[in-house]
């Protein structure tokens, strides 16, 4: 009897210990991000590298043509602008629409403590990256821009995900690979930028997913 008792204590603690755990979790840790999101953000990605190749394919002077007889008012490059804004709004509300309802599915908080250190962990290294991406294009190095794209996310990643699923760093860290190859293969900055921002979002999200969330 003394011996059920004791158990039944020991389990009680137990069960005490792993509230305190989860309370702690939530606090420190943003668990509502969905894989989903991933998913949707690649193809967003992959439909905007598509315009894009496109819009470059038959406007090849936005890379060959000699920098100092370049226009930098060009339609050609507004047009690769507006496709970039578009891209990362539909990406962006994408990831907070899936992450929302993933949210409210499992009963937690979309915005807290947790939440607010992995956007401003994420937006510390975008803020830079955004600065340093447009004294590229005011200095007409085109070919370093998706390269810096996907090195600057990738610090961003690996920074916020400090703040939610670990999973999260193994995406940093390949983005970060795939930008570190892209300094180093001139040509090719669009084909690995769709690379990473979008297969491997799709591979991600899917594992995130299946992880996680099915």
């Amino acid at each position: 009897m003394h011996l059920k008792v004791l158990l039944m204590e020991d389990n009680n603690y137990l069960e005490h210990l792993q509230g305190i755990k989860g309370i702690l979790e939530e606090r420190t840790k943003f668990k509502a991000l969905s894989g989903l999101s991933g998913v949707f953000a690649g193809i967003w990605a992959l439909a905007g590298a598509y315009v894009a190749n496109d819009i470059i394919y038959n406007a090849p002077q936005i890379i060959y043509t000699d920098v100092k007889e370049y226009d930098v008012s060009s339609p050609d490059l507004r047009s690769l602008l507006l496709v970039s804004c578009i891209t990362l709004v539909g990406a962006v509300s994408t990831i907070i629409l899936f992450s929302y309802r993933n949210a409210r599915r499992s009963n937690t908080r979309f915005w807290s403590r947790a939440a607010a250190k992995l956007v401003l962990n994420f937006s510390i290294p975008m803020a830079m990256g955004g600065v340093f991406v447009f004294a590229l294009l005011y200095r007409h190095d085109f070919g370093l821009i998706a390269p810096s794209c996907l090195v600057f996310y990738g610090l961003a990643v690996v920074n916020a995900s400090h703040y939610t699923f670990s999973d999260v760093r193994a995406l940093g860290i390949a983005l970060l690979i795939t930008g570190s190859i892209a300094l180093f293969v001139p040509g090719w900055g669009l084909y690995l930028w769709a690379l990473g921002f979008g297969v491997l979002h799709i591979i991600y999200g899917a594992i995130m997913y299946f992880k996680y969330e099915k």
